[in-house]
Formats: C-alpha cells, sequence, structure tokens
C-alpha cells in the first residue's frame, strides 16, 4: 500500500490488485457490501487507511478513499465525498470515518 497516489483512479487500481476487491456504499445501517448484499455497523471494521483527493478545478470534486477490513475477512473500499454528506449515516459510522 503506497503513502499516496496520483488519482482515485489509480488508487483504487493499486489497492483491487493488492485484495481490497469489495465496494462498499454508506446506508442508513452503516457500510453496505454491494456486491455481498451484507451491512456492517461501525464496529465490524476497521479502516486500514485512507487517502484524500482534491479536484483540480472544482472543490466539489473532493473525495475520500477508505480501505477496509471487516471482521468476517472481506477487504474492500469505500469512496465518499469530504463531509459525508449522504443520508442517515450512523453517529458511530461517522465517528469511525473521522479523519483526525
Amino acid at each position: 500500500m503506497e503513502n499516496s497516489y496520483i488519482s482515485l483512479s489509480h488508487a483504487i487500481k493499486a489497492l483491487q490488485e493488492e485484495g481490497y476487491t469489495e465496494d462498499y456504499n454508506l446506508c442508513d445501517a452503516g457500510v453496505e457490501n454491494k456486491g455481498k448484499k451484507n451491512i456492517h455497523i461501525a464496529t465490524e471494521l476497521e479502516v486500514v487507511k485512507f487517502y484524500r483527493f482534491e479536484g483540480m478545478s472544482n472543490p466539489d470534486d473532493n473525495t475520500i478513499l477508505y480501505v477496509i477490513e471487516t471482521n468476517t475477512g472481506e477487504k474492500g473500499l469505500l469512496v465518499d465525498a469530504y463531509g459525508m454528506y449522504a443520508g442517515n449515516v450512523p453517529k458511530d459510522m461517522i465517528e469511525k470515518l473521522k479523519l483526525s
């Protein structure tokens, strides 16, 4: 795992090659594995690393890529906009994904 990547697409490709192949989305209950149709709550996952990407021409293009491992052995990626604006994300999940 690199310390930085030149773009979001390069990071996703490299991390998928390292085995982070699951695709996660934030949802009202936590983090959903889109392919397996299961949901993990905050206590069931660990954010291994995160990467920030800033749009060159538009501040609205800012994203964060979370590298996630779950207690069931799943390894995958979650892409989100800065500030976690999506829906009613549980407070414990917001705390888990909070960047220090």
